[in-house]
C-alpha cells in the first residue's frame, strides 16, 4: 500500500471508482508534470448527494462536506490518471465553485472542505492556492464543485 492510500486508510477516506464525464470532456489532462483534474462535483454510490444553493437552503456545515466529497472524486479522478497518488509532489491549485445566493459571504469557509481534505492526505504538499467562488449556479443543481492541479513526478 502506497503512503498517500494509507493515509486516506488513515483518515477514513476510500477513493471510488472515478464518476464518468456528464458531457464532452476528458476526466483529467496531463501535460509536462501537471495533471489538471477537471470539475467533480458530490457523487457518492453513483447518486448527486448535495443539492442546492449555499445561503438558501444548504448550511455552511454541508457546503463544506459537498466540498470534500468533490475533492474525494478530484482524488479518484487523479488516482485513475496516475496510478499512484504517492507520484504527486505538490497540490498546485484548487478551484471551488459555490452555488450562492447573491449575497452569500463564505465561500472560503466552504471551500475549507476541500482544501483541509487534500492538506490531511498530502501533508506540506497538500497547500495550496486556491479560488472558492460564488455563481449563480452548477450542474445538476449541486452545492458545490471542485477542481484542481496536481504537480507530479
Amino acid at each position: 500500500m502506497s503512503v498517500i492510500e494509507a493515509r486516506l486508510k488513515e483518515l477514513g477516506v476510500t477513493l471510488p471508482t472515478p464518476p464518468v464525464p456528464v458531457a464532452s470532456y476528458v476526466p483529467c489532462t496531463i501535460t509536462g508534470n501537471l495533471v489538471f483534474v477537471s470539475g467533480q462535483i458530490p457523487i457518492a454510490d453513483g447518486a448527486i448527494k448535495y443539492v442546492g444553493k449555499l445561503g438558501v437552503d444548504v448550511p455552511m456545515e454541508a457546503g463544506q462536506a459537498a466540498a470534500q466529497l468533490c475533492a474525494i472524486n478530484v482524488l479518484a479522478q487523479l488516482k485513475a490518471a496516475i496510478g499512484d497518488l504517492d507520484r504527486v509532489t505538490k497540490v498546485v491549485r484548487v478551484g471551488v465553485f459555490v452555488n450562492a445566493a447573491p449575497d452569500y459571504t463564505q465561500h472560503p469557509e466552504v471551500g475549507n472542505g476541500a482544501s483541509d481534505l487534500f492538506a490531511a492526505v498530502f501533508g506540506d504538499a497538500g497547500k495550496h492556492a486556491r479560488a472558492a467562488v460564488g455563481v449563480g449556479s452548477l450542474p445538476r443543481g449541486v452545492a458545490v464543485e471542485v477542481d484542481a492541479i496536481f504537480e507530479i513526478k
